[in-house]
């Protein structure tokens, strides 16, 4: 059955859409994180359901709530090609720390990198092009065996970002925002009563960490992501377009 009560689909691919996610928003609206997502992870209606995260500035919350509901989470990470290495140190860390136990790293299709970036070089004219050839499209593929993906997004980040919704249609499947009313306060909070490890490169000046030729260090009073492709008008890498959640065609 559907999460809101109506009938069961044949297809998985038409399985949620932007009504369930309306009705998710009322129905988990002032229910505390922990058990949010204890609900959403164990509850069979749901379906399959899977973490993305960046291992970035404040991953470690997310990752450290869902591991407390089931280590074997699936836990999808974007190797784009292009992260810090700190960043990458960061993801065998954490995974260690917490005790994860099924990370999934998504690497883009060489194929597809030899034909549109065979120089490595499209971020610095094509910033959309490069994150649709490293992000959306692995993500996208990865996502089509799952029902609900879970996101790190907070609506304090950016103002793109202030109007985020606890639940939202993502093409054929939900997205959870689990942490979207979260405080910059609230979430060090957290990472300081359990003990968790902070990302190498905040102590740097990098309150929100992407890949290394569109991240810079954020300047005192600007939002955490300001550093992010600095200079262009862009502000999200776009996993998180309405339509990003489906599969493109190959």
């Amino acid at each position: 059955m559907r999460v809101a009560g109506a009938a069961r689909r044949e297809s998985a691919a038409e399985r949620f859409g932007p009504a369930d996610a309306d009705w998710l928003c009322a129905r988990f609206d002032g229910v505390e994180t922990a058990r949010l997502l204890e609900t959403v992870l164990t509850d069979p209606r749901f379906g399959r359901a899977a973490v993305v995260s960046s291992f970035g500035a404040e991953s470690a919350v997310l990752l450290h709530l869902a591991a407390q509901v089931d280590r074997a989470i699936p836990v999808l990470f974007l190797d784009t090609g292009k992260q810090f290495p700190e960043t990458l140190d960061y993801v065998r860390m954490l995974v260690a720390h917490l005790g994860l136990l099924d990370l999934r790293i998504l690497r883009p299709d060489p194929a597809r990198l030899e034909a549109r970036d065979p120089a490595g070089l499209r971020w610095s004219y094509d910033p959309d092009g490069c994150c649709d050839l490293r992000k959306v499209e692995p993500l996208a593929l990865a996502l089509a065996a799952f029902d609900l993906s879970v996101s790190g997004r907070k609506r304090h980040q950016a103002p793109t970002r202030a109007g985020l919704r606890l639940f939202e249609a993502d093409g054929p499947r939900l997205k959870l925002n689990p942490l979207a009313d979260w405080s910059p306060a609230r979430l060090a909070a957290y990472m300081a009563s359990h003990a968790l490890p902070s990302h190498p490169l905040v102590a740097q000046g990098y309150p929100s960490i992407g890949c290394v030729p569109c991240t810079s260090r954020v300047r005192p009073g600007e939002d955490p992501r300001a550093g992010r492709w600095r200079g262009w008008q862009k502000t999200e890498c776009g996993i998180h377009r309405p339509d990003a959640g489906r599969a493109p065609a190959r």
